[in-house]
């Protein structure tokens, strides 16, 4: 994932920062608890495409 593209996405619900996971290939959001999935090295900021996180994850 390009460094400088992680300076600028931002959730698209609240706006507010992503942490990038790079195991899991997927940007996270701490306040809505939600992981955007990244294909092909493309993010994939669809609300309806990211995947809620379990009680038990780590945000």
């Amino acid at each position: 994932m390009d460094p400088k593209l992680l300076e600028i996405l931002v959730c698209p619900l609240c706006k507010g920062p992503l942490l990038w996971k790079r195991e899991a290939a997927e940007l996270v959001c701490k306040a809505d608890r939600l992981a955007f999935p990244v294909k092909d090295d493309i993010p994939v900021m669809l609300e309806e495409e990211a995947r809620t996180l379990g009680v038990d994850e780590d945000a």
